[in-house]
């Protein structure tokens, strides 16, 4: 799955490189400075965003994250079509991440609650 959203992403920026895309790639969280500074991330993952520093100006793409997608995007901001944000607050410098080890996470294990079965409850009151 991250393998599949990482390989659509930089086979996009390839395409893109001649036109002076650049991107970065960061895992949910690992960036946290940046994410908040160019307001990513709350909406869920994956998140894409065109910055330019110079004008203080962001794109939020709210697409889906297929090739098509992301392509569609990348020509409307290179084309103007987006309006921009104005950047709120600095954008900071990335800090050293941890690499990717080629696996998906893990899921938290959920707490087993098979023990509770054989508690007797109250009835529930219906009278108001």
């Amino acid at each position: 799955k991250t393998g599949d959203f990482m390989s659509r992403f930089c086979s996009n920026l390839k395409q893109w490189y001649q036109r002076r895309v650049r991107g970065v790639w960061s895992f949910a969280g690992e960036q946290d400075k940046l994410e908040a500074a160019l307001e990513v991330g709350g909406a869920g993952y994956p998140a894409l965003a065109a910055v330019n520093i110079k004008k203080n100006a962001v794109l939020h793409h709210r697409g889906g994250f297929s090739k098509d997608s992301i392509n569609e995007f990348l020509q409307y901001v290179i084309a103007g079509r987006v309006a921009p944000s104005v950047l709120r607050k600095e954008v900071p410098k990335l800090r050293k991440a941890t690499p990717w080890d080629g696996k998906d996470g893990q899921l938290p294990v959920e707490e087993d609650y098979s023990d509770l079965d054989d508690i007797e409850l109250e009835p529930l009151k219906t009278e108001l």
